[in-house]
């Protein structure tokens, strides 16, 4: 109680949001490449020099965000849910970039409905992050909202997983050549996972929604 009073009382560093904000772009960005490096009709370098692009400037925001932490004395919720948030987001593009690693080093030009499907996912969660993100900065006005977007993002998760192990189970059963079992697995793994990531971020932002209302 006193804790919530003494940071009412003081004048609060925004900034955070601001690179939560910038971050959840970087996301965005990187989400919408990733689908176009998929596209067969597409230009997969130009796709590819995106998400690397978007990779290094999300680098950048959270290394802005991570030395703030340590010079800022009023932060708009506890340093550690900051830490954890920003590091969460950044694991979200870092997946996606190895996601397009991976496919431009295989060499893979050809995607199953599956691959793009889960790709959509990623965009249609990076989508909600980008418009839940601001939300942080006035919590106690948005938590419905914010609690959507976790129930949504959770919702995408669980299906993008249960297609996971769908995709895995038929590779399995009726794909005979080793060296393409492999590649395709990996890189159905590396999708799903990007799901995963984005599925964090909720779980941080349940945890500072819980600490802040």
């Amino acid at each position: 109680m006193l804790l919530r009073l003494f940071r009412a009382l003081m004048p609060r560093e925004e900034k955070f949001i601001d690179h939560f904000c910038e971050h959840s772009e970087r996301i965005m960005e990187a989400a919408d490449a990733l689908h176009d490096l998929l596209d067969p009709t597409g230009d997969r370098q130009a796709a590819f020099e995106r998400i690397l692009a978007a990779e290094h400037a999300a680098d950048q925001v959270t290394k802005r965000t991570l030395q703030a932490i340590h010079r800022t004395f009023i932060t708009p919720f506890d340093r550690s849910d900051i830490h954890a948030l920003i590091t969460a987001m950044d694991d979200t593009v870092d997946f996606i970039e190895e996601a397009a690693q991976r496919i431009m080093i295989y060499g893979v030009t050809e995607f199953t409905p599956e691959m793009r499907q889960m790709a959509d996912a990623a965009r249609q969660c990076a989508r909600l992050l980008r418009e839940g993100v601001p939300l942080l900065g006035s919590i106690n006005k948005n938590v419905m909202h914010l609690q959507r977007m976790s129930v949504e993002i959770s919702r995408i998760e669980g299906e993008t997983d249960t297609l996971l192990r769908a995709c895995l189970s038929r590779l399995t059963a009726g794909e005979h050549d080793p060296k393409r079992f492999v590649i395709l697995k990996e890189i159905y793994e590396l999708l799903e996972e990007i799901v995963d990531h984005c599925d964090d971020v909720t779980n941080v932002v349940d945890g500072i929604v819980i600490e802040q209302v």
